[in-house]
């Protein structure tokens, strides 16, 4: 699922945001005691906007991170359409062991630059009370390059402090079932900023089942002319293997996150 303002490839500058108290920046590192893992940046819960449910009800947050997790591709969509580019699409678990989540880290890149994603994101799903499962839209600190290829290697992570991350406001995705193993949703109204080739605003569409996410983003300018994203539909990214949520291995090092300057770059037109 795609985040929607400013994204299209390559990336554009970010800056380093700090949210929540002071305290929870402050935390203390707590261990993963369950496992017995590599340390992990405790900032405390955040809003996990608890909904109790009956026994075998349906479960959109489980069923959202269960579906969303895993490997994609568009390779099929690109061979049958030269509209859209052959995109390669990462959604993984972490932080695991958090209580307000589920997590997830969302890496984004062309297939012929994969070492250079054009979208990283984490996406912490929540539920909402109408039965709905919200995907709350953040941005990493500094430059996201850093945390190139984390997918591969999720205990990397367990450095980053959650308090740190920089909700987008207006940029998160409501999904609902559609009928069985189907789920829908998008943005909301036009609360979503993009100053992106003169966009005022973004929006997204999603379509998740159990093998595809199938994601048209776009952005428009203030009198509602479209201005970039996809101009014949979304793009239909098929799962070609999927991402468990474990742990990671107590023996797995903790990654490093490189101190890097905010980078400006251009994106070439019509990605998505």
């Amino acid at each position: 699922m795609n985040a929607p303002a400013d994204a299209t490839p390559p990336r554009r500058s970010r800056a380093a945001t700090v949210i929540g108290a002071s305290a929870r920046a402050a935390a203390a590192v707590a261990f993963l005691a369950a496992c017995d893992g590599p340390p992990v940046v405790d900032a405390g819960p955040l809003d996990s906007r608890p909904v109790h449910r009956a026994a075998g009800a349906l479960d959109p947050v489980a069923d959202a991170a269960s579906w969303l997790c895993g490997h994609y591709s568009s390779a099929a969509q690109a061979a049958a359409d030269p509209a859209f580019f052959d995109v390669r699409l990462h959604v993984v678990r972490i932080w695991v062991d958090r209580t307000d989540g589920p997590w997830l880290y969302v890496e984004q890149s062309m297939a012929t630059a994969q070492e250079k994603p054009y979208r990283q994101r984490i996406y912490r799903l929540a539920a909402l009370p109408d039965g709905g499962a919200e995907s709350i839209i953040h941005e990493l600190p500094g430059d996201p390059l850093a945390w190139a290829g984390a997918w591969k290697d999720v205990a990397r992570f367990n450095a980053l402090d959650p308090a740190l991350l920089a909700v987008r406001p207006g940029c998160s995705v409501v999904l609902r079932y559609a009928g069985p193993g189907r789920m829908t949703g998008s943005t909301q109204g036009d609360g979503c900023a993009s100053a992106l080739r003169g966009a005022a605003y973004a929006t997204s569409e999603v379509t998740l089942t159990t093998g595809e996410l199938d994601s048209w983003d776009r952005g428009f300018d203030a009198t509602g002319n479209q201005v970039w994203g996809s101009t014949k539909g979304a793009y239909r990214f098929v799962k070609e293997s999927p991402a468990p949520a474990r742990r990671p291995d107590p023996e797995m090092p903790l990654g490093t996150e490189a101190s890097v300057a905010p980078g400006e770059t251009t994106a070439p037109r019509g990605t998505p």
